[in-house]
Order: C-alpha cells, then sequence, then structure tokens
C-alpha cells in the first residue's frame, strides 16, 4: 500500500513520542497483567496451609454461623459462605473488619471461622496470600503507587495514548507491510533486528492490543460512562443493579446453604456456585447473593459471575451479571471485561493471554529502545558528540523501570512463599516499590549499558527465588494441583533473561561505540 511520505513520517513521529510517553507504564501492566492470567493457582501456591480444623459440612453450617454471630457480633454487618474450601478459601466462613475501599485493597483484616472437634468455635485472622491481589492491582493502575481513584483516571489516559500508539503505528507499517510481514532479520544489525520484532509483534497481537486498549479504557473510566448514561436515560444506574452493599445485619435467611444450593442448581443448570455473600440491601431488607462460574461462559469478574437470590425462597432475583440468564445489554458488557480477563474457554485461553501478556510487555520494551536509539541517531546527525542528559535518563529508565518490575514482582512473590500469613498487602507493596525505585535509580546512576548487563543478572536471580522459596518451605514443588508450574515458569524466565544479559553485555563492549547501549559513547 502506498501512502504519501509525509503522512508516513507524521504518524512515525506520533508513534514514536506516544509510545515513549506511555511505553513503561504499558511494560507493567502487561507484565503483572499476566501474571494474573493465573491469579487463583497463585493465590494457592503461595497461600500457607490454614491451622483451622477440618471445614464443617454444609449441613452444619447453619451451626457455625449462630456460634460465630453470638461470639463476634461485628461479622453480621456481612459474611461469606465458602462453598468449595480449599487454600485460597480455608474455612467454610469469613468475614472482613473493614468494607469498602480500605478492604478491597487490602486495608482490611480479614477473618475466618471453623467448628473444632468439640464444637466450640475457632477463629482465626489472615489466610490466603495477598500477592496475587497486590500484583492485580498493580495490572490496574499501571504500577502507580497513588489511592485507586487517583491511579484510575491516569491509566485511562495513558490508555487513550495506546490505542494512538496502534493506530499510528499500523499507519507507519502499511507501506512495507508485505515485504516486512515475516522479515526476521538476525544479524550484525541489531536495531533492524529489533524493529523486525517489534513489527512482528506488534502486528500478529493487534486484536489483543486493540482489545485491550478499548476495555481498559472502560474500565478507567466506568463510573463516569454510567452517569453520562443516568444523565441522558435517567433513572437508576445499571452498574448498581444486582451489586448489594453489605453494610447492616441481616436477619438469619430461612434456607439453609445446602438448600441454596440446591435451588440454585436446579434453576441455572451448568453454573457452579462458589461463594453465598449474607449483607443487607436497599431499604434495609437482607440481601444475599451467589457468586460462582461457568465454563460455557464469559464472566463480568475476573474469576466468578453473581446473581442476586431471594434469601426467603432461593429464587434468583437479579441476573445482570450472572452468566448465561443476563439480557442483551448486560451481556454486551459483560463480554467487555470476558475479553479483557480471559476468562471464557479454559486454560488455552488463559496461556493464550498469558503469552500474549508477556509478548505485550516485549512490544513496550523494544519500542522505546528503538526510540532511544533512533533520538541517539538524530543528535549525531545534527553533530552532538556527546550523549544529550535526556537521552541518557530515557535510555536508563527504558532498562530500569521494566527490570525494576520483574525483579520487585519476583522477589515479593518469594517473600509471600516464605512468610507465610507475615507478609500483608502493604509489606508486599513495601519490597515491590523498594526494589523497583532501588533498580530504577542504580539505572540513572550507572546508565542504560552498565544497568543493561547488571540488572538482567539481578532480575534473573530474583526470578530464581520463587522456585528457591518453594524448596526452602518443603513439600509443594511436586503438587497434585499442578502449582509446580508456577516455579517452573519461573525458572524459564530466568534462563532466557540469562541470556539477555549476555547479549547486553556483548553489546556494550562490542557494539558500534556511539550507540547508547555502548559503555563509552562517541561521535
Amino acid at each position: 500500500m502506498k501512502l504519501p511520505t509525509d503522512l508516513v513520517k507524521m504518524y512515525k513521529e506520533i508513534h514514536g513520542w506516544v509510545g515513549i510517553v506511555s511505553g513503561l507504564a504499558l511494560f507493567i501492566a502487561f507484565y503483572a497483567g499476566a501474571i494474573t492470567m493465573f491469579e487463583a493457582p497463585l493465590q494457592r501456591w503461595a497461600s500457607p496451609p490454614t491451622t483451622l480444623a477440618p471445614a464443617p459440612s454444609l449441613a452444619r453450617t447453619p451451626e457455625l454461623v449462630s456460634k460465630v454471630l453470638a461470639v463476634h457480633p461485628e461479622a453480621a454487618k456481612g459474611y461469606e459462605i465458602h462453598l468449595s474450601v480449599g487454600s485460597a478459601n480455608p474455612a467454610r466462613m469469613s468475614w472482613t473488619s473493614a468494607r469498602g475501599e480500605e478492604a478491597e485493597h487490602g486495608g482490611g483484616v480479614k477473618h475466618y471461622a471453623s467448628l473444632a472437634a468439640d464444637g466450640s468455635v475457632q477463629v482465626v485472622d489472615g489466610g490466603p496470600s495477598e500477592v496475587a491481589q497486590f500484583i492485580d492491582v498493580l495490572h490496574q493502575q499501571v504500577g502507580l503507587p497513588f489511592a485507586h481513584e487517583v491511579a484510575m483516571p491516569i491509566m485511562g489516559a495513558i490508555a487513550l495514548l495506546y490505542t494512538i500508539a496502534l493506530v499510528s503505528g499500523l499507519v507507519v507499517l502499511l507501506p512495507s507491510l508485505v515485504s516486512d510481514l515475516f522479515a526476521l532479520r538476525i544479524g550484525k544489525n541489531v536495531k533492524r533486528m529489533w524493529l523486525d520484532i517489534h513489527n512482528v509483534l506488534g502486528l500478529f497481537s493487534l486484536p489483543f492490543h486493540i482489545i485491550m486498549a478499548l476495555t481498559a479504557v472502560v474500565f478507567a473510566f466506568h463510573d463516569q460512562f454510567y452517569g453520562a448514561q443516568g444523565v441522558v436515560f435517567g433513572g437508576q444506574e445499571r452498574g448498581d443493579r444486582g451489586a448489594a452493599s453489605i453494610a447492616a445485619a441481616p436477619p438469619p435467611a430461612s434456607l439453609s446453604p445446602l438448600q441454596l444450593v440446591e435451588r440454585i442448581e436446579r434453576q441455572a443448570p451448568g453454573f457452579k456456585p462458589e461463594v453465598l455473600v449474607y449483607g443487607q440491601g436497599r431499604g434495609g431488607l437482607p440481601s444475599l447473593r451467589v457468586q460462582g462460574s461457568d465454563a460455557r461462559f464469559g464472566l463480568r469478574a475476573p474469576t466468578y459471575g453473581m446473581a442476586g437470590l431471594d434469601p426467603e425462597t432461593g429464587e434468583i432475583t437479579s441476573t445482570d451479571y450472572m452468566p448465561g440468564m443476563q439480557d442483551g445489554w448486560s451481556a454486551t458488557v459483560t463480554s467487555f471485561f470476558a475479553l479483557h480477563f480471559g476468562n471464557f474457554g479454559g486454560n488455552a485461553i488463559r496461556w493464550s493471554y498469558f503469552l500474549l501478556g508477556l509478548a505485550g510487555a516485549m512490544l513496550f520494551y523494544t519500542g522505546n529502545l528503538l526510540w532511544v536509539e533512533s533520538r541517539r541517531k538524530k543528535e549525531r546527525q545534527a553533530g552532538a558528540v556527546e550523549q544529550t542528559r535526556a537521552t541518557k535518563i530515557l535510555g536508563a529508565l527504558t532498562v530500569g523501570v521494566p527490570l525494576g518490575c520483574i525483579a520487585g514482582i519476583s522477589l515479593t512473590l518469594a517473600a509471600s512463599r516464605l512468610l507465610g500469613h507475615s507478609a500483608t498487602y502493604g509489606l508486599h507493596s513495601a519490597i515491590y516499590y523498594a526494589v523497583f525505585l532501588g533498580m530504577t535509580v542504580w539505572a540513572l546512576f550507572r546508565g542504560a549499558a552498565g544497568a543493561g548487563t547488571e540488572l538482567t543478572v539481578c532480575s534473573a536471580l530474583a526470578m530464581l527465588t520463587i522456585p528457591l522459596s518453594s524448596l526452602m518451605v518443603g513439600p509443594g514443588w511436586f503438587d497434585s494441583e499442578s502449582l509446580w508450574l508456577v516455579d517452573a515458569t519461573a525458572v524459564g524466565l530466568a534462563v532466557l533473561m540469562v541470556f539477555g544479559a549476555r547479549n547486553a553485555r556483548q553489546r556494550a563492549r562490542y557494539g558500534p561505540s556511539d550507540s547508547v547501549w555502548a559503555f563509552d559513547t562517541k561521535a
């Protein structure tokens, strides 16, 4: 396809600037997002064994609830009954002492309850590891350590820049689309090789990136979209239907959890109920909702759909978020969430999204490499003998930010395995940002060439602490849930990073001396 040269040049400039502005944040979002594709298995891998007695049967659950409420009346503000119990949900009943935004981001205290052999109530504070939740928030907020309401609009702006970068990059590639489609020229021209890798990754994963960009904008401005809808069409926002709050003490439901499960299964064959959430809805009336999954449909949340129930009869009363029972509008909205989360199609889709997420992170990394090198080339053509300060800083950030992200996530994952219940959400955040900022500052101090090799080695070693932590805690390296894949994946990525460090070292020593990535830059 033949396009005017001036047009291609303009879009190339747009693509470069937009990419460099958003690329580092998008690397964090895609790398952390790839990990969250296996959030549930990762949580099981990181969670220590519970000290509670085995969960009572569903038939005995009403006894458990009544005894817990007698000892801990504050639990009546809202509690959950876990229909399947395991490392991710170690007790039949749980509740959180702080709700809302604080609880959502790890600030609340989670309590788990069971019945001892003598029938007395056992309660422990803290359960499954919060490291998976931390990585998910890191993904949502593109690595920004701000409050959720502050970070999300910034994420939305980055997603809009991301969309512009996709469109402009496609326009730049169109003139040479046929000749460069399958080109991957590996040789002495390192810049040409990185450009080929960048183009191939971008083109073949373009549909995935379009989905991510558009759905990220929807998530970032979710409240604004629903607010505008309410102004235009009037009435209650649809976004609140079926999502009842749980703020005050509900009276006991007439049906037991076992009876509720039976009625849910009759009304929604194929839906697998996992959690019953008790609380209070509008007007002070008792509310109840069920969370679960259906392999045949996409889900509104990353790992579950949900429906409102009548506590007295067990009838499904709200289906806005219920897979397979939604109306056209709700199913359309859910499709955006499902496409972003990749929670349809089973493990095949999850592994595909995982690999596409890593490829996306690589796309932004190579894009920044190319932009910095092109900037240095323009400086040389303009007569600049030494690199400008801006080029040095951009080169250092291109090294420090991605590698700091990789090392920070790796070490906080290992800490979750080693420290068990002591590894709180706040501790995970502290470990990650200390490593991330430390490696970024080191890159600024050492420069792109020196830090490129050193920090890649550090990141590989940090990755190896994941399987090492499994060995140190004992059994769990190979188990029935195939959680050894977490450790095996970490080893594989660490090996790739060792090769990356070797190549960075060779590039710094034997590559063109005036390159940003060389130890000694000369004109």
